[in-house]
């Protein structure tokens, strides 16, 4: 079964930086995306940055872009999540996520696999 775990989270002062990674197994698909998306408490899941595993074309979400730079290393399944310049409000659970599509979506719900999450926390 398709197995994702998460790790790298932690507490951070403003303005520092972490990297989250997502460890991805059991699956032989050829066309996936990967996305990070982060929920603060009592709000929605938030998309905050995508990857299509087969071509690396990136997109972010807007209150990210230019401080978040998601990546992949292929030979060892893994997803990447540098972030930097981090705030108060990306404090969240950042969760990876994996979907079969062609089109690389925003929405959580097109999301059919997802890992346990990670927290992150950002003092000021």
């Amino acid at each position: 079964q398709v197995r994702l775990v998460e790790s790298g989270g932690g507490l951070v002062q403003a303005g520092g930086s972490l990297r989250l990674s997502c460890a991805a197994s059991g699956h032989t698909f050829s066309s996936y995306n990967m996305g990070w998306f982060r929920q603060a408490s009592e709000k929605e899941r938030e998309f905050v940055a995508g990857i299509k595993w087969r071509s690396g074309y990136t997109y972010y979400g807007d209150s990210v872009k230019g401080r978040f730079t998601i990546s992949r290393d292929n030979a060892k399944n893994t997803v990447y999540l540098q972030m930097n310049s981090l705030k108060p409000e990306d404090t969240a659970v950042y969760y990876c996520a994996l979907e079969q599509s062609l089109v690389l979506h925003t929405s959580p719900d097109a999301y059919e696999y997802w890992g346990q999450g990670t927290q992150v926390t950002v003092s000021s």
